[in-house]
């Protein structure tokens, strides 16, 4: 498989399949238990139909929409993901560019492998921080300043990681961080030398944002379940979500939500927006895509807030369902980690090149010249 050849998500993900040890491929390509959610936050999508108007006489496509304080060009942007280095060694760096470039935001994860301050220097592109709040209340706070100073211009709280989830997967390839060899995955990593090479003699491996108060994940070897459930702080509530609201002061959205009733707490907290997600179908296996919610949640609070669908994106059609819903914008994260595995900076600028030509193109053919005028009688439910 070659970039070149890569046209769809699936293509993408093939090539990471070609280019990564096992360990690292299944665990941006993994879920929880059975992966019936992970399945489902894209099958969800063929529930509906498009319905395009003909005639339209259109000249021109605006696919630009505001989101957080910031006015983008394409209504899809890149969640937050964790160590990236990991998949590729330019991480965090590809997406940051990749944003610029296609005039969209990307999320940088409080368990990203460059630091804050690194990518704060990216001024050409919207940035997000995605944020945990850990037993240590100073790390919670250290990061809320460093984001400041560093002219973040949204925040995001992660709220459905209090425990982790099932990562069945993750148990049988051993994967760790940083990774190390055991039996099961040295074959692996021995048949695939240039991501060898590439981790052993480039940067060492860190996890820059939380390494000054913790060595687990950077120095001391852990798994991705064993980080969530030592280091995030279980008791998290409505009231840690307000003050964390009040501490930024900024544009604020709180991502995992899944109910109506949170959706209206959200709102009642404060939040400028909902990020509708169940991280990937990576921690409660059996609920509901984020997709079989929208229309619930924008009936509940739709206009109250902006509502963001993250998940199960791999089509322009997908992200046109959902703004035809009503959604804000959507956004994704296997949609470029493939693409960033499997070829770095230009996989991860075709990738998300692809998407925004099919949105364009798509928005074309359904006879709508602006995100605007995408409407929920331009979807019907397939019987």
């Amino acid at each position: 498989m070659r970039l070149k050849n890569c046209y769809r998500t699936s293509d993408f993900r093939r090539l990471a399949k070609q280019r990564l040890p096992s360990p690292i491929f299944h665990y941006i390509d993994g879920g929880a238990d059975d992966e019936v959610t992970l399945a489902r936050n894209t099958d969800a999508f063929e529930t509906v139909d498009l319905v395009p108007n003909i005639l339209a006489g259109i000249e021109d496509i605006d696919m630009s929409v505001s989101v957080l304080g910031q006015q983008l060009k394409m209504p899809l942007f890149f969640s937050p993901t964790a160590m990236q280095r990991l998949f590729h060694h330019d991480g965090e760096f590809a997406i940051a560019q990749a944003a610029a470039k296609h005039g969209t935001m990307f999320g940088v994860s409080t368990i990203g492998t460059r630091s804050i301050e690194e990518l704060g220097a990216y001024n050409e592109a919207a940035k997000l921080f995605q944020i945990y709040i850990h037993n240590d209340p100073g790390l919670t706070t250290d990061m809320i300043a460093r984001c400041k100073a560093a002219n973040f211009d949204a925040l995001a709280l992660t709220v459905d990681t209090i425990v982790a989830g099932n990562r069945e997967r993750d148990y049988i390839t051993g994967m760790t961080t940083p990774p190390k060899l055991t039996p099961r995955s040295l074959l692996s990593f021995a048949a695939h030398p240039v991501w060898t090479l590439n981790y052993v003699l480039r940067q060492r491996f860190d996890l820059p944002n939380i390494s000054q108060f913790t060595d687990v994940g950077s120095k001391t070897q852990s798994s991705i379940v064993d980080y969530l459930n030592t280091q995030m702080k279980r008791t998290i509530d409505w009231d840690d979500a307000g003050s964390m609201i009040e501490e930024w002061g900024g544009p604020f959205a709180i991502k995992g939500v899944m109910s109506v009733d949170d959706a209206k707490r959200c709102v009642e907290v404060g939040a400028s927006a909902i990020m509708i997600s169940n991280h990937g179908g990576r921690q409660l296996d059996g609920s509901r895509s984020p997709f079989d919610q929208l229309a619930a949640i924008l009936d509940a609070v739709g206009g109250d807030i902006e509502v963001i669908l993250d998940g199960g994106i791999r089509r322009g059609t997908h992200v046109l369902k959902a703004l035809a819903m009503g959604a804000t914008a959507c956004s994704g994260g296997r949609m470029y980690l493939y693409a960033l595995a499997g070829a770095g900076p230009a996989g991860v600028d075709r990738a998300i090149g692809l998407l925004r030509d099919e949105i364009e193109r798509d928005m074309l053919l359904m006879g709508c010249p602006s995100i605007a005028k995408l409407k929920p009688s331009m979807l019907a439910a397939r019987r």
